[in-house]
């Protein structure tokens, strides 16, 4: 079963993962980046979001900004230590660690998302993909999310609602082309061995505005 869910916001960053230390946006956002979107609004261990297509209904414009951020966190193997009653040091000194960085990202952003969902092993007797449905459609016509929604980052959230309209309705960004290229994508990140996280990439393909990825070939 699928569903339909607009969400828009002032700011986005689906940051390229080829980029180490400033951050820069892909064109539109990456399948794992709505996936994420779309559990913060419904998750449940006995189903899984599968992305099948995004609408880029706003046409595609980047701004950049720049910020103050460390370049260091507190190491959780100290705080373990202070825990087991050892003395080691819990701060990080803005003054020392202090780094200004620059980042390229999307601005006033607009998307239809069109996802399915699969039924997992961990559904129990009582879970059905009938029940699943209602319960999403319910949580988008009311807001409900579990967290705050955001794109790519937590500094710009989503808003989102469920789209009532026809697929056929939905209308990209003025001036799409009939293909625009946007080179190697991530597509998610694949958790199956414990230790061992492996990103997955797609040639991604902007039709009309329309990223589908019914059919993309997936690779490491």
């Amino acid at each position: 079963m699928s569903v339909l869910v607009e969400c828009w916001g002032d700011y986005a960053c689906f940051s390229r993962q080829e980029m180490k230390v400033e951050r820069v946006s892909y064109d539109v956002p990456t399948p794992s980046a709505m996936r994420g979107l779309l559990e913060a609004v419904y998750w449940h261990p006995g189903m899984r979001w599968v992305i099948d297509k995004i609408y880029v209904e706003k046409p595609i414009r980047f701004t950049s900004i720049r910020r103050n951020e460390v370049k260091c966190k507190l190491s959780a193997a100290n705080a373990r230590t202070v825990m087991l009653g050892g003395d080691r040091e819990l701060a990080v000194y803005r003054a020392e660690e202090i780094v200004q960085r620059t980042s390229l990202i999307l601005r006033d952003v607009r998307y239809v998302v069109k996802a399915h969902f699969e039924m997992t092993e961990a559904a129990n007797e009582s879970d059905n993909p009938g029940k699943f449905q209602d319960i999403i459609k319910r949580r988008l016509r009311r807001g409900q999310c579990y967290h705050q929604p955001y794109f790519g980052c937590r500094e710009y959230p989503a808003r989102f609602a469920l789209y009532e309209g026809a697929e056929k309705e939905i209308k990209t960004y003025e001036g799409a082309k009939e293909e625009e290229p946007l080179g190697y994508m991530l597509y998610d990140k694949d958790y199956g061995t414990p230790g061992d996280i492996r990103p997955r990439f797609f040639r991604a393909v902007l039709r009309w505005g329309v990223l589908d990825l019914t059919d993309c070939e997936v690779v490491e």
